[in-house]
């Protein structure tokens, strides 16, 4: 059967509601929702487990407090007494990084030439590639060969500007032909860069893989139709950029509610379903420099992976080891052997402990006979464990391997542990980044889940972006303009081949 050109629209409505399974998941994952325990909303998450893995017998003596475990584990002793503060620093305590763009990053100034820096050529290329080759395969349901055109660098460009400026006048959820109305309603540029048709056309086949080959791949691999652009993305930004002294981890999740192998449930996130994405972030400017995608248990292969918290940290740190930088996490990935491991590798850590660990004295976790505000420290050679009572009968558990006394502040008629407050100050790096990703979303409503985590790269891109230009500007104007001249630089090139198009009339240009 073949489609006319005023059928364009109607045939491009109903391959909505009947996506190709390869690009969102066989039916037997159609439903598959794994639900996560990992909530960092509060830091006083995290309660004693009904059922300790063995059980605990606790010591206290004039000068410490001792946690014994049993037999195959070792007595885990925390003295009462801070060290002595007359100690040289200690050598995972020496900060050795640099701050700021590397690369080529240090030199570029312009928003577009920055952005470009992480959505990076062979990225559009990829792009331009794979969408050629599904469209060749779909061209044939076209009766008019203009209607399946093939897309180009500068026509990929041009939608991802199209993208970022929907975003920016926050309208992502928007119907498209709403940005398209001719009553005074609609957004000028949209028409002027391409037909509501065109940009439909291009959302609905963009692609990012061959998709010949991806059956091949997905065995083992759950993230075929994206890991080369992914991958690729997250490595533009660790090598654009060095982190300041102290970075967070943590987690996000992107929204989709689509059929997808590895599809998430998180109820304290504001998208409570989607794909989740672990991150490594600065805690002061908030550049994303490391991402992975949870994808589950793979199959053996090259891609399948340790998922274990403690795991997924030491990847995401893998660019910053020997650094002395500090790493703050939440209660979910925070854990007794993990701080003894990235000190190893010259990393200290601060984070919330869960009150099962076994590491952690029940003199630490009983409340009954605290007093607000009180806190309780127990320290090593180079760990300070510390149990706060912020409120009656709750406390929260940290662990730091970067603090070593028990410095307590004042705050009004409050008193606060120092490591409490340094947590506070660093522990949202990763939450600020996608908040500021949320201000400018440029995710639309899509079934197809790698399409979802492409929108995500693109919100990063700029995020980033602005970061770097800020360093090397030294300008901090509104991130709503720098955005908008990132969008604009990238329909330049496109609406001026459109300018030179002498077989483009003025109908033409309207339907494409």
């Amino acid at each position: 059967m073949s489609i006319t050109g005023s059928d364009n629209d109607s045939f491009l409505d109903i391959l909505n509601d009947s996506l190709e399974e390869s690009d969102i998941g066989s039916a037997s994952d159609s439903d598959y929702v794994e639900k996560s325990d990992h909530n960092s909303s509060s830091e006083f998450s995290g309660t004693l487990s009904s059922d300790s893995e063995t059980e605990e017998v606790i010591h206290e003596s004039s000068d410490s407090i001792v946690s014994v475990h049993g037999i195959r584990d070792r007595v885990c002793s925390w003295n009462k007494e801070e060290p002595s503060k007359n100690v040289r620093t200690r050598a995972h305590n020496i900060y050795s990084g640099r701050q700021g763009p590397r690369s080529a990053a240090r030199h570029a100034k312009t928003p577009c030439e920055i952005r470009s820096l992480f959505m990076t050529k062979d990225i559009t290329d990829a792009i331009v590639l794979n969408t050629n080759i599904y469209i060749g395969n779909i061209r044939t349901k076209y009766v008019r060969e203009r209607s399946a055109k093939d897309t180009d660098e500068n026509e990929i460009k041009a939608l991802l500007g199209l993208l970022l400026l929907a975003g920016v006048f926050q309208s992502n959820r928007l119907n498209l032909c709403d940005l398209y109305n001719t009553d005074g309603t609609g957004v000028e540029i949209f028409p002027s860069t391409m037909s509501l048709q065109r940009l439909r056309f291009l959302l609905r086949w963009l692609r990012f893989d061959d998709h010949a080959t991806r059956a091949e791949r997905k065995r083992q691999d759950k993230l075929a139709a994206i890991r080369m652009v992914f991958e690729t993305f997250v490595r533009n930004c660790t090598e654009n950029n060095m982190h300041s002294a102290h970075v967070t981890i943590d987690e996000v999740l992107v929204s989709f509610k689509g059929r997808c192998p590895f599809r998430m449930c998180i109820p304290g996130k504001a998208a409570k379903y989607g794909i989740k994405i672990f991150e490594l972030s600065d805690s002061e400017t908030y550049y994303v420099s490391k991402m992975e995608v949870y994808v589950g248990k793979q199959n053996e292969g090259p891609h399948q992976m340790d998922t274990s918290p403690a795991a997924v940290v030491k990847r995401l740190c893998s660019a910053i080891v020997g650094t002395g930088r500090n790493i703050t996490m939440d209660n979910w990935f925070m854990s007794y052997s993990l701080v003894e491991d990235l000190l190893k590798e010259k990393l200290t850590a601060v984070g919330t402990m869960r009150k099962n660990k076994r590491q952690i004295p029940a003199a630490f976790i009983d409340t009954k006979h605290r007093e607000q505000n009180s806190s309780l420290f127990g320290y090593q050679k180079n760990m300070t464990l510390v149990s706060y009572v912020p409120k009656k009968n709750k406390n929260v558990i940290l662990l730091s391997s970067m603090h070593h006394d028990g410095s307590i502040v004042s705050i009004g008629q409050r008193e606060k542990p120092e490591i409490v407050l340094f947590y506070n100050k660093t522990k949202s790096g990763v939450d600020h980044a996608d908040q500021l990703a949320q201000c400018y979303n440029t995710a639309r409503k899509s079934r197809r889940w790698p399409l979802a985590i492409f929108f995500h790269l693109l919100n990063v891109s700029v995020i980033n972006a602005s970061v770097i230009h800020q360093h090397n500007t030294g300008e901090s104007g509104k991130r709503k303009n720098f955005i908008k001249n990132i969008a604009f630089e990238l329909l330049q090139p496109y609406l001026r081949s459109r300018l030179e198009c002498k077989t483009l009339t003025k109908k033409t240009a309207a339907a494409d």
